[in-house]
């Protein structure tokens, strides 16, 4: 995120366009983005109800193995942040770390470099079959 002088009346506005600064400081490139607005995921079926316990396993082995899939770890660390924050944390979460939203519910995701970013519904939100522990 940068400030920048928007007009000729030297106000600042905060934008979320992409920067490039060199290493003396200063944004010396500016290109427009946009900023997806996160969503959560529509209503979703497992195709077998699941109990509270087997959707954490399932979450956590998605998690433990991610970074293997390709990608920076940094980037699916924050995606997790994400995944697991309210959707205002989530969408600061994300554009502070540089993710390219393409699919409003974070189910695609790109980083700065090109790289994408799957990730499962049963990881953003609950099956509408959720069976409660106990």
């Amino acid at each position: 995120m940068c400030w920048i002088f928007a007009d000729q009346s030297r106000r600042l506005f905060q934008s979320f366009w992409k920067c490039w600064c060199l290493h003396e400081g200063g944004c010396v490139i500016f290109t427009k983005g946009t900023v997806k607005k996160i969503r959560k995921p529509k209503p979703w079926k497992h195709p077998q109800p699941i109990t509270k316990t087997q959707l954490m396993q399932l979450r956590d082995e998605f998690w433990d193995t991610a970074p293997h899939y390709g990608g920076r770890k940094e980037i699916w660390d924050a995606l997790r942040a994400a995944a697991e924050a309210d959707l205002t944390l989530s969408q600061a979460i994300v554009e502070s770390a540089g993710v390219i939203v393409q699919s409003a519910d974070l189910t695609i995701c790109y980083d700065e470099r090109g790289a994408k970013y799957e990730l499962p519904k049963y990881v953003l939100s609950e099956p509408t079959n959720l069976i409660q522990d106990g």
